[in-house]
């Protein structure tokens, strides 16, 4: 949280009338509150790609465990209905490729979902945390000059 000393303008001549620890101190306070809303972005972040994970995983385990479920009668019956126009086994064996070619699909689909969480790095934050050490050396610059 912000303090009121924080929020409001400083005039120029206010910052080169404090004395350098007074500059140093307030250095170090707001470096600190950096890092800790980095830290807390970061948190956020990961915590949001986690949970995409999860359920992308999720998906895919239902998905298998339907899919064996439903499989298991289907397959009965079509073997059965197959095996009156040809042998068993060639019934049998047809159903089996059916049923690879499905397994094949699900596990792509469980794949994508649980790319679109990956790679699990809070990428905001690590922006955020860049692009704040680029302004500190700017302004570290600009002081100097």
């Amino acid at each position: 949280m912000r303090s009121p000393e924080d929020t409001r303008t400083r005039s120029g001549t206010e910052l080169e009338d404090a004395s350098l620890a007074e500059l140093a101190k307030r250095l170090s306070e707001q470096t600190t509150r950096l890092a800790r809303q980095e830290v807390e972005l970061a948190k956020a972040e990961l915590s949001q790609k986690g949970r995409r994970i999860g359920v992308g995983a999720g998906a895919f385990s239902a998905a298998g465990l339907l899919a064996v479920f439903g499989l298991a009668v289907l397959t009965a019956a079509v073997i059965l209905v197959l095996a009156t126009a040809m042998k068993a086994w060639i019934a049998a064996a047809i159903v089996a490729v059916v049923y690879l070619i499905a397994a094949g699909v699900l596990a792509l689909i469980g794949k994508q979902k649980v790319e679109a969480g990956t790679p699990p790095v809070p990428e905001q934050a690590i922006e955020s945390s860049k692009q704040d050490v680029e302004e500190i050396k700017h302004r570290a610059k600009e002081a100097r000059g």
